[in-house]
């Protein structure tokens, strides 16, 4: 259990360095097609390079293709958050991407026909106000754009489905398998959309290879693969709440590489999310004790 809980931490955490990069790729002039594109490519190509010698293989192309839609929702989520980036402040974009907290509690609510714990309900409200002040909203004026925050809330419906899919969606493949076939149905999909030119337009022989293949690592690599492992065993439930944990690594990156300012407001919303994840598993612990006990 605990083990699933530190990967699915870690799976959200590594969403939280994605932003960063991406605000540099723009800098750099990269479009969010050639962003995504790349970031899809070495993604799958990192997974398929680890799996294919390490991995044992059956096709079935049911549990294939059901593994497809959980890549098509990783894909979603990149190319309307990182669309979303283009029209409003990163600070407003966490804020709307990170309603999948109780988004995602929602959706897993009405799919399983349960209501969630009280202690969930508590530790949604420290999420959601810790990412209130952790988003710099009190701190100035927010440049609302009705397209930018329309994609925003539409990422985060996005990345919901894809965290409960990742534990509902069942495969006899090893995790790391699972994840290369996962990934390349997010890689299709992005080639649909977007179109595959720059894979012979000359722009991988650019730094955006150096960008596709962090974006790959930190948004596809690592977080479909723990979520892979780690999902399944805690519930959509727990893992939505675990996976706030983007939001502080978002904050810490961009005032490491990026030199934003943090005002002391945003670093308390920090620490309320914090709270918000560690405190389901202080819940859980006790119950497990006191099942011990008893």
């Amino acid at each position: 259990m605990w083990k699933s809980i530190i990967l699915v931490l870690l799976g959200g955490a590594s969403y939280g360095i994605l932003s960063t990069f991406v605000k540099l790729a723009y800098r750099e002039g990269y479009t969010v097609d050639q962003v995504i594109g790349s970031q899809m490519l070495y993604g799958a190509l990192l997974l398929w390079c680890i799996a294919l010698p390490l991995s044992r293989w059956s096709f079935n192309l049911r549990q294939w293709l059901a593994l497809g839609l959980i890549g098509c929702f990783t894909a979603s989520t990149g190319m309307l958050y990182y669309a979303a980036l283009q029209f409003i402040p990163a600070s407003f974009a966490i804020l709307l991407l990170f309603q999948f907290t109780w988004i995602g509690v929602l959706i897993d609510s009405i799919w399983s026909r349960k209501l969630p714990a009280k202690s969930t309900y508590l530790s949604l409200v420290f999420l959601l106000l810790g990412t209130f002040l952790a988003g710099g909203i009190l701190e100035g004026n927010i440049e609302f754009h009705i397209w930018g925050t329309l994609l925003g809330l539409l990422a985060a419906v996005s990345y919901s489905f894809f965290i409960l899919l990742s534990g509902k969606i069942k495969s006899s493949l090893p995790s790391v398998s699972r994840s290369a076939v996962t990934v390349t149905g997010g890689l299709l999909l992005a080639w649909i959309v977007f179109g595959p030119a720059y894979l012979w337009d000359g722009s991988l022989a650019s730094p955006l290879s150096f960008y596709g293949l962090l974006l790959g690592l930190f948004g596809m690599v690592i977080p479909t693969l723990f979520y892979a492992i780690g999902v399944a065993r805690i519930g959509g439930t727990l893992a939505s709440i675990l996976s706030a944990a983007e939001l502080p690594v978002a904050v810490l990156m961009s005032t490491i590489v990026l030199k934003e300012h943090v005002s002391l407001l945003q670093w308390i919303g920090v620490l309320l999310i914090l709270f918000g994840v560690a405190f389901p598993q202080r819940v859980w612990r006790r119950r497990k004790t006191a099942q011990g006990t008893s």
